[in-house]
């Protein structure tokens, strides 16, 4: 099952971001095939405010705990963190 991670940051902690960005995409890395996709949301002054992840997890236990082992969850970073199981209907390499 595929879950997307639609995690907001707090106002005001850029810093915090981009001191985490290396350790964050480290781990996602790590996570290999279970990661589909990932990038951030970007504000009206195209600086990042938030995170969409997509990722594989057998249910949401698992997803939830994918989602708390990040370096940027980890930090603080996160005002809300979205868990929601998603289906890739549409251009999905997977369904060749």
């Amino acid at each position: 099952m595929l879950y997307a991670l639609i995690c907001n940051d707090k106002t005001d902690h850029l810093q915090l971001r981009l001191d985490t960005r290396t350790a964050h995409l480290e781990y996602l890395d790590s996570l290999g095939d279970r990661l589909k996709f990932a990038g951030p949301f970007l504000g009206a002054d195209a600086k990042p405010n938030g995170s969409l992840v997509v990722i594989e997890a057998s249910d949401l236990a698992a997803a939830r705990k994918l989602a708390d082992n990040d370096p940027y969850a980890k930090a603080g970073l996160f005002s809300s963190v979205d868990i929601r199981p998603w289906n890739w209907a549409i251009k999905n390499p997977d369904n060749k």
